[in-house]
This record gives C-alpha cells, structure tokens and sequence, in this order.
C-alpha cells in the first residue's frame, strides 16, 4: 500500500506560515502570526504564545485578542497553568496534554474545567543547543493527527528560528555595566593616562651633506652652457658651468683699440714736447688715460677667464635641471648649484609649527625613506632653526639637521622621506590632549 501525498492546498498553507514568521519584524508580530495563522490548519478554540524568562513565562499574544488584560482571572490562573505546563515538557517535541490522562494540582483542575477544552497541544520553541525561548499552547477537542505533526515539523523550526533572530542581540551591545563597572573603568582609564610615553613627532625629511658648498655666478651675464648633470659626481678643477662671453669679447677688443690709440697719443705727445711746453702738460693726461684703458682692459680679461667656473674640490653637483638654466640671465652671487660631499650625508628636517614638541640637540631621529620604507635610517639631532620659515609647499616649519648613523649605500643624496623624532617622556594624557589643550588656549585666550 502506497504512503498517501499530503495535499498541494496543504503544502501551501504550510509555506504561507513559514513566509508570514519570516516576515515578522518584531517579536510581538511574530506572535501573533503564531497565534491566528494556525486556524486554518488546526481549528483551535484559543492559541497562547507565552516567552520564557527563567522560570517565569509571559504572555505576548491570546488568539482573537489584541491585547490581554493582566488583571483578569483567567490570566492570573494562566499564569500558573503555563509555569506547570513548561515543567511537563522535557524536550523539544510537541505533547498532547489530555485533561483525563493527568494528574492535575487542585488549583488548576478547576480552571481547567472552566475555561480550556479537553486538550491542549503544547509546542515547546527552542534553539539547536537546547535553550527555550517560548511555549505555544493550542486549546483542542482532540489530538491532531500525527501525520500532520510531522509536516508541521518545519513550522515550528521556523518559529525558533525567527524568535532567536529578533530578540538576540551581541553581546557587547547587549551588555549593560553598572556603576560600579563604570567607576572601575574610570579609574583604569585615569591610571592609563598617568603612563609616561615618549613623545615623537612626524615631518617631511630630506637627506643631504653636512658639507657642501654653494658655486653662484661670479659676474653678471648669460648661461650658455652646464657642462654637468644633476648629481654627478665631479672631481677638483672639473668645468660646472659656463657664461657667455660675447659681450666681454667685444668689450675687450673695444679697449685693446682704445689702450692702442691711448699709446699712440702718449707717444707722440712725448715726441713733441722737446720743443712744444703745450706737449710737455698734456704728457701727464694722456699718460693717466693710457693707463686707465689698460686697467680697463686687464679688468674684462679677467672676467673673461672667470666666465667658466670650476669645482673648487671633488664631490656631487646638487642642482635640479641643467635646462632651467640654460639662456637665463643670472647676477653676480646668485646661487647655482652646490658642491656637496657625499661622504658626509645628514637629515634636513622640515618640521611644521603644529607638530612641533621640545627637541634638543641630541635627541633620537628615525628616518624611513619612500625608496626603502623597510630600511630606516638612525640618528641624531645636530641642529635646530631659531626661527620658523615658510618652507617650498607654505607650510611654516623649523629646520632642523641631523646626523646619519652608518649610513648604507643607498642612502644616496637628494632622497626624500618621513622622519619621527622621538622627545622626552610625557605622561599619556598630555600627550593625548597637548595639541587639543593648545587649540582651546588659541581660541579662548586663556
């Protein structure tokens, strides 16, 4: 004999129950689907959905009701019927309670008889681990079929399902502390600001020579030609850069003609002033002349030969590109390019107003490099600025020049990175609070 097929109309009521519980966005609402979407698979006189605190049940919904009036006898006897029912139930799976079939205490049997049928159909909600988060109870006349329990089965795991969903909350935002936990926290929270830090501070970092000099223009002309690249490495006598000479070389023929003529004045003045007196007083004028044109003279040759300028000593051309300078007219001390020794790099620290803690010489420096962010570099502070400046990017910072200890072979000039300088110890709150505390004084002007 073939296993009779639970009907399509069954079917479908069953996934409206589970969809009207998933749909539930409260505990109340899920509730009342529990305890009016029944009926029409199980014809109940009264469904009662109680939730379980403890050993204490609550009342959430009474089939039929919008709300329940706590102070009516029923509810009061309720109360004592369903906290009994609960202790009857020893697992998860539903039990028929039969009025007969039980030993009733004499302060429900009574109720019973009154207000409930023969039967109820209990249904215990529980979690998979065991935890009951509710109890439903079905006033019947008799006990459903057990065929019908059985499809039933996925319903009430949907009401567990959805119950612990709507009223589990984390546990971090479902803990409550009470003042004494306040209090305590508090006093953790004053003890940790009393724990002395190390103050430090972050700022842009460049690594350049602790020995360089600057090569300027000696005289005022043209760039025609940079005989170097940026950072190259020149030795003592090596040609840097050259001026235009044009004008001085026409200059200097200018006055070779005028020290020529002046000459030839001269002479033939002196030659006539054997027997002219008026030759005679113009001898020491044109002498005067002679000798101006040739101080002249002698001055341009020597700009002349100051046009190409030369490393004075060996180490590496620091400039940013050979093409800005190229044609662009330059005065006499404007600077160039510097010469710096690669054998002694140093930290030029940008350290900005706002940032700014008590440094002194000496004290820690830790640089971290774009190129090499692993491999930083260790020092110490040799000098700070006096005053702040607005540096390239119009931040005001000091200047502040640290030493390289061991420096690697990457450590190349001209790198840019981050440096933290490390300052005294401080206690934790004012380290905290140092720069919120100076922003309050500025504002305020206490």
């Amino acid at each position: 004999m073939t296993e009779r097929l639970p009907s399509p109309q069954l079917l479908l009521a069953l996934t409206a129950l589970r969809d009207r519980a998933m749909a539930a966005t409260s505990l109340n609402a899920l509730a009342f689907s529990m305890a009016n979407d029944l009926y029409q698979l199980l014809p109940f006189h009264q469904a009662l959905v109680f939730a379980h605190h403890g050993q204490a049940q609550e009342l959430l919904c009474v089939s039929g009701l919008a709300r329940p009036s706590e102070d009516s006898p029923y509810l009061i006897w309720l109360e004592q019927a369903s906290r009994w029912i609960n202790a009857q139930l020893v697992d998860s799976a539903p039990r028929w309670l039969a009025r007969e079939a039980l030993d009733l205490p004499e302060s429900l049997a009574d109720g019973w008889s009154e207000w409930w049928p023969d039967g109820v159909l209990c249904i215990p909600i529980q979690q998979t681990e065991g935890t009951r988060l509710g109890l439903v109870c079905l006033l019947l006349e008799a006990e459903p079929p057990e065929a019908l329990l059985t499809l039933m089965q996925g319903v009430w795991q949907t009401w567990a399902y959805c119950w612990h969903s709507l009223t589990h909350k984390p546990r971090l935002l479902g803990w409550r502390p009470s003042r004494r936990q306040l209090l305590l926290l508090a006093l953790v929270a004053g003890l940790m600001l009393l724990i002395p830090v190390r103050q430090s501070a972050l700022a842009p970092a460049e690594i350049v020579s602790r020995q360089s000099q600057v090569i300027s223009s000696p005289l005022a002309g043209v760039i025609a030609e940079v005989a170097v690249r940026p950072n190259q490495a020149v030795s003592a006598g090596t040609p840097l850069f050259r001026l235009d000479e044009t004008t001085l070389r026409n200059r200097a023929e200018v006055l070779t003609q005028e020290v020529a003529v002046a000459d030839a004045e001269l002479l033939a003045a002196s030659q006539r002033a054997f027997d002219n007196p008026q030759s005679r007083r113009e001898l020491t004028l044109l002498s005067g002349r002679a000798q101006q044109k040739r101080a002249e003279l002698n001055g341009v040759q020597l700009q002349l030969g100051r046009s190409q300028v030369v490393a004075p000593a060996a180490g590496v051309a620091v400039f940013s590109d050979a093409n800005d300078w190229l044609g662009k007219p330059v005065v006499t001390g404007e600077r160039i390019m510097q010469l710096a020794d690669p054998a002694r790099p140093a930290m030029r620290i940008q350290l900005p107003v706002a940032d700014a803690i008590a440094l002194e010489p000496g004290a820690e420096v830790a640089l971290f490099l774009t190129a090499y962010p692993l491999q930083p570099l260790r020092g110490k502070i040799l000098e700070t600025s006096y005053q702040a400046q607005t540096n390239a990017e119009g931040v005001v910072a000091y200047r502040l020049l640290a030493s390289i200890e061991e420096a690697p072979a990457h450590a190349r000039l001209g790198l840019h990175g981050t440096a933290k300088l490390y300052g005294e110890r401080v206690l934790l709150g004012y380290y905290l609070l140092r720069r919120p505390l100076a922003a309050l004084r500025a504002w305020s002007g206490l």
